[in-house]
């Protein structure tokens, strides 16, 4: 498969790694840039050991932890997006939804990098296998960071 087409095929992965870290809209076109232009460079030294959404996600998380390093130390929050989706749910469900969405990603964006990390990749349907490849860390270590962060996050739900 051509680069265009891995990108096509994992953008929505992709997009939701990098809001998951960036709140900003701008920048995170911007960091999107920044992963895509990653994913060009380490694409022809994918060898075929483990999966290639696996290696897209190290690569995409690499990317977007050196982005937070440089960044500030608070997180913005996230503006209103005020295109409601239309459909079959009413809008007052598909508001809540949309601030539960809000609530969790700033709630993962509150995490350390550590448990932000095996957040993101679980939330994308990543096995601990899985997030430790993509990590370099072993299964039980991604087992125990994922159930912090579920903690953290548990807690950071509860407060609102």
């Amino acid at each position: 498969m051509n680069f265009k087409g891995i990108l096509q095929e994992h953008s929505a992965m992709l997009g939701r790694i990098v809001s998951s870290y960036e709140a900003d809209k701008a920048l995170q076109q911007e960091l999107m840039q920044e992963v895509s232009l990653a994913l060009w460079q380490a694409l022809p030294k994918f060898k075929g050991e483990g999966s290639m959404k696996g290696y897209i996600a190290r690569i995409a998380q690499n990317r977007c932890i050196s982005h937070v390093s440089k960044a500030v130390k608070q997180p913005k929050s996230a503006e209103l997006d005020t295109n409601i989706p239309c459909g079959s749910a009413s809008i007052v469900e598909t508001l809540e939804k949309d601030q539960q969405r809000r609530l969790l990603l700033n709630a993962v964006r509150q995490l350390p990098l550590s448990l932000r990390e095996v957040t993101t990749l679980a939330l994308e349907g990543f096995s601990h296998r899985e997030i430790g490849e993509a990590l370099n860390i072993s299964e039980n270590n991604a087992m125990v960071r994922f159930s912090r962060a579920k903690a953290e996050l548990k807690k950071a739900l509860a407060r609102g």
